[in-house]
């Protein structure tokens, strides 16, 4: 005779995929537990997308400070303290993590603290922090580990000069010189928070642009508000070796003009991440891992009935809010409630929050050209929308890219501020196929930065009015 399930569900891990999903099944009526063995939240909320927004939040108090100087008023920084930052971002996250604490405890789940491997597909042994193990059985096995910062060799992670994302979050001091390798999402972030603190920063990237996978007109606008802040940009370089003898670190680079030693106090290396599939028995139950991604199928299962994967660990954008869509379509799944099989890749917003922030959905142009699409593009300047010039953000574009036959919106760009906010009005129009001339003849509240998306639409109806 089976032996009876103790859960309908089991999630493992609590970040932003795993408690989600956990919710949603308990929602549904589903028994469920969580297995854990750091802080709810995961890294999103403990060492990833909170506090580093905390921190860039702190690094736009501090840049604007100067503006203070126009009404004659001087701002003694003398005093300041980088901890008292720290202070507030940490702050942030752990309130935040006791909050999905609380999601967890109110929804009824049962939440395990440890390290989970699967002994069966249904099986999973949980040895906690002083080493006692138990075994739990689940129905249904959600496996939500997340990733962590890719360590490269020669650049391994000390935390105190070469920093990975985390170790730099960690900081309680700030260094007088930073080289940023990778000028993706993660290293421009932290590029704008250090730069805003008065770090001398250099930005190291092996691919022709910064922010590789956004569109190309944002990205001019976004370089050319960092170097007139002070970054120093290296494209088309790559970093060979790295000499962590003296005082400062050398790096020694190769790019376009030859090769060169850069200096600095202090090395980020933010060149993407890693999935965390070590360690989970994942062979008891017959998944191989490709370059550590588990291969899913609709519904994100793995191809083994009753266990599933979501989030950085499945090689879909390695976002909080995907992986907690993704947890919610497995939990629906799972309950037998009707969901869709997958997410659209196309219909999944991005956001880099440095300022000029960027925001997106869809191929940018490039790839939509590789795609053979027949299509037009809209463009309107944030100068255009009269809120931004009465705020002092003029810097900035929506871009929207349509089906030149249907004029259905299929992807937008926007750089500028609050882009990331912005960015959802375009997307629903997207979603619910409707047409740019729907958001032109919207009302739109004036003043407002949103004008701009509402004139992007006209434009591309022919007859934008404040272009």
């Amino acid at each position: 005779m089976a032996t009876k399930a103790d859960y309908d569900v089991l999630v493992i891990g609590a970040g932003p995929g795993g408690y989600v999903a956990a919710i949603r099944a308990s929602q549904l009526g589903l028994k469920a537990a969580i297995v854990e063995r750091d802080k709810a939240g995961g890294v999103c909320l403990n060492i990833g997308c909170i506090p580093s927004k905390a921190l860039i939040h702190h690094a736009e108090t501090f840049m604007h400070r100067t503006d203070l100087e126009d009404f004659g008023v001087t701002v003694d920084v003398s005093k300041f303290n980088y901890e008292k930052v720290y202070d507030r971002s940490r702050s942030a996250a752990d309130t935040l993590s006791k909050g999905v604490s609380g999601l967890i405890k109110r929804n009824k789940i049962d939440y395990i603290d440890g390290h989970a491997r699967f002994r069966s597909k249904d099986t999973v042994e949980i040895q906690d922090k002083d080493g006692k193990s138990r075994t739990v059985r689940a129905s249904n096995i959600i496996i939500a580990t997340g990733g962590r910062p890719r360590e490269l060799p020669g650049f391994e992670f000390d935390e105190k000069r070469i920093l990975s994302s985390t170790g730099l979050l960690y900081l309680k001091k700030l260094p007088k010189s930073l080289i940023v390798m990778g000028g993706g999402y993660i290293g421009m972030e932290f590029a704008y928070v250090m730069n805003a603190f008065g770090v001398d920063v250099t930005v190291v990237e092996m691919l022709p642009r910064i922010l590789p996978a956004s569109d190309d007109e944002v990205v001019k606008v976004v370089q050319k508000a960092f170097e007139k802040r002070g970054v120093t940009f290296m494209t088309e370089t790559k970093v060979e070796s790295l000499d962590s003898s003296g005082k400062n670190l050398k790096l020694k680079v190769s790019g376009k003009s030859g090769s060169s030693t850069l200096e600095a106090e202090s090395l980020l290396v933010a060149v993407g991440r890693v999935p965390n599939t070590e360690d989970l028995g994942l062979e008891n139950v017959g998944i191989r891992t490709e370059k550590g991604m588990i291969p899913v199928k609709d519904y994100y299962s793995t191809g083994i009935k009753g266990v599933y994967a979501i989030g950085d660990v499945v090689g879909t954008p390695p976002l909080a809010h995907v992986a907690s869509k993704e947890g919610e379509i497995v939990a629906e799944h799972i309950a037998g409630h009707q969901t869709q099989p997958t997410i659209d890749p196309d219909e999944i917003p991005a956001a880099v929050y440095s300022e000029p922030q960027v925001a997106s959905f869809g191929p940018t142009e490039d790839q939509a050209k590789e795609r053979g699409l027949s299509y037009k593009k809209a463009v309107f300047p944030y100068r255009g929308a009269g809120k931004t010039v009465a705020v002092e953000q003029s810097e900035g574009m929506v871009k929207i890219l349509y089906h030149e036959k249907t004029h259905e919106v299929f992807s937008a760009h926007i750089v500028g501020a609050d882009a990331s906010e912005l960015i959802h009005e375009l997307l629903l129009a997207k979603k619910a196929e409707l047409l740019p001339e729907d958001v032109a003849t919207m009302i739109h509240a004036h003043p407002t930065v949103s004008e701009a998306v509402m004139e992007a639409a006209r434009a591309a109806e022919g007859w934008a009015i404040h272009a």
